[in-house]
């Protein structure tokens, strides 16, 4: 079994990108704390950040054969119909991420286009949603087996 944790543009600046939004702790943090998660159940963990909208959409298109995704696209959320698409297009559960809640920020972070193709969303719960993302797709995972 595998899982993907996919990050979109300028996630790598984690830590240091206006921390009262996003918070201090770093992606590289953020990944050893997936990876915690992944081998407490067994599961293997792809990681991977990128800047380029291309380049997130073939993360995704390889990701989609694995047992789950979870995928913080950053600002192409509210402008990506490409990777809205590539997402449409996944078979296994998709959960979207978002550090902090679009919901209350800026108007223009209110509408998602990736948001009616996803399984689920966690947002505004800062690093620790990335943790309770994978938690929400194991459940997923093990739903499925059943």
């Amino acid at each position: 079994m595998g899982v993907a944790v996919l990050n979109g543009p300028n996630l790598n600046l984690l830590g240091e990108r206006e921390p009262d939004i996003y918070g201090r702790t770093t992606l590289g943090e953020i990944e050893s704390a997936c990876k915690k998660a992944c081998d407490a159940k067994g599961i293997d963990l792809t990681f991977a950040q990128t800047n380029g909208e291309g380049a997130l959409i073939d993360l995704v298109q390889a990701a989609r054969a694995g047992d789950g995704i979870v995928i913080n696209p950053g600002g192409y959320t509210h402008t990506s119909v490409a990777l809205r698409d590539a997402l449409s297009a996944c078979p296994c559960p998709v959960i979207e991420l978002h550090l902090s809640n679009p919901a209350a920020r800026e108007d223009f972070r209110h509408r998602s286009l990736t948001a009616p193709v996803v399984t689920g969303i966690v947002a505004g719960f800062g690093a620790d949603g990335y943790t309770l993302a994978l938690n929400a797709l194991f459940g997923l995972m093990d739903r499925d087996k059943s």
